[in-house]
């Protein structure tokens, strides 16, 4: 298949240079005119995705050129975007910025070549002038091949941007175009804490503030110069992955609340599209898994932030602990995981798994790593694997050990709790990395409701 897609890359030149910000306001501006805008991100991170979606209306999507091949990164990008005017691909770190110290692999650079999008450079300009240009004279030699083509200035004056922009022009005989300038608006600033930014649904007046970063972009953003940059890319050619639809359904309860909300939502699109019936439930607010359900994925998120009321809801702690007894297939991914456990801290949880969840008051076997499985479990047989990603302050007692994360540094260490009807541990992955895990996993669901079904 091949598609237009409009796009570019808004790229950094450092974690904490502003994209994000920025992001939200050119988001927010483009909704506002009424045009139909996708959202992507670079990476594993699910809290930007998040914003995203609360600005456009719809799913943000991941592309992350370690969890998939090319052509899946590629066919994501068409599946999500190319009925859109425009769409806005947030990069990750900084521009060059890969898995290593010392490589481009997986970074927004290289997602930038293999999508072949244009890309406009967000350049933090707070306590600097002419510095600025050295930086984007940087940006622009270090990899001769790059597809920068515009830069917006944050945190910068009216004044300085005035002066900055011509010599922009000057000096780089129009290879790059000034994009326009945020000025600092301290109001509208996203607060961060330890797994990132503080997750979309609980900023105070996001909304608001959104607003007031779109009326500012309309004001010093060259929005039409985005729109024409997009607009400029080339098609993109990629096949679409080949996905069985099952003639019977199941139903697969998924937690949604505050405390789990870390999830990929393409990676969830597979089961749907292969047939599921996917229910949302709240472990901290409703009493009890949802009815005539054959599956249970208990995603990421902040479950050590919500330990007291996940501890309180001692109904919906027994109905999870019942089903998985009674043998209901299960997915439990880093908080989910968690819940699991005897403790998070010193609040009871499910009591499922052996030990407790404490805070080690760092990150924990950060990063991305393959995950080989050293038994026969729900998701694969013994030596296969799939690419995945750990990012968590909490440990456990008992992380696991039926498989083993590899990095590619050579580091390794055992994780996760798998049977024949369970996937337990910090690891996340994506359904699209391995699709035999998806068919695994629902198979697993036909089997639980086949059983019930049995019964009567």
């Amino acid at each position: 298949m091949k598609s237009t897609v409009a796009r570019l890359v808004l790229a950094g030149t450092h974690s904490g240079c502003g994209k994000t910000m920025v992001t939200g306001a050119i988001l927010q501006a483009l909704v506002n005119r009424k045009l139909k805008v996708g959202a992507f991100k670079c990476g594993p991170d699910y809290i930007d995705p998040m914003f995203h979606s609360r600005i456009i209306g719809a799913n943000s999507s991941n592309l992350d050129l370690f969890l998939f091949n090319e052509n899946t990164l590629k066919y994501l990008l068409v599946k999500n975007g190319a009925k859109q005017d425009i769409n806005i691909i947030e990069g990750v770190m900084g521009f060059y910025d890969g898995m290593g110290l010392t490589t481009t692999t997986a970074s927004t650079y290289e997602i930038s070549q293999v999508t072949q999008s244009p890309v406009v450079l967000v350049v933090g300009a707070k306590g600097a002038s002419l510095s600025i240009l050295a930086s984007i004279q940087g940006f622009l030699s270090f990899c001769p091949d790059q597809k920068i083509s515009g830069v917006i200035l944050n945190q910068c004056t009216a004044g300085t941007y005035s002066v900055l922009a011509k010599e922009i022009r000057k000096r780089f005989s129009n290879r790059v175009r000034p994009l326009g300038f945020l000025p600092t608006l301290r109001d509208c600033s996203l607060e961060s804490r330890r797994l990132g930014l503080v997750a979309a649904a609980e900023v105070e007046d996001l909304r608001g503030k959104l607003q007031i970063l779109a009326g500012q972009a309309e004001e010093t953003l060259d929005l039409d110069g985005l729109l024409e940059l997009a607009q400029s890319a080339s098609a993109i050619s990629c096949t679409r992955p080949e996905l069985p639809h099952y003639e019977e359904a199941v139903r697969i309860a998924v937690a949604r609340d505050s405390a789990f909300c870390f999830y990929y939502e393409d990676s969830l699109d597979v089961l749907e599209e292969m047939g599921a019936e996917l229910v949302s439930f709240s472990p901290m607010f409703d009493r009890a898994l949802p009815m005539n359900i054959q599956g249970l994925y208990l995603g990421g998120g902040y479950p050590d932030l919500f330990a007291q009321k996940l501890s309180d809801n001692k109904t919906m702690l027994a109905s999870v602990k019942e089903a998985l007894i009674r043998g209901i297939p299960c997915i439990a991914e880093c908080g989910g995981f968690m819940y699991l456990t005897e403790r998070i801290g010193e609040f009871p949880m499910v009591a499922y798994l052996p030990g407790k969840s404490f805070d080690r008051g760092k990150l924990t076997r950060f990063g991305y790593a393959y995950l080989k499985a050293e038994e026969d479990n729900m998701l694969c047989k013994a030596g296969e694997e799939i690419p995945g990603h750990e990012f968590h302050y909490w440990d456990s007692e008992d992380p696991g050990s039926s498989f083993t994360a590899r990095k590619a540094s050579g580091r390794t260490w055992s994780c996760v709790h798998a049977t024949d009807r369970l996937y337990a541990g910090y690891p996340h992955f994506h359904f699209l990395s391995n699709l035999d895990f998806a068919h695994n996993f629902y198979k697993s669901c036909l089997k639980e409701k086949r059983r019930h079904d049995s019964r009567y």
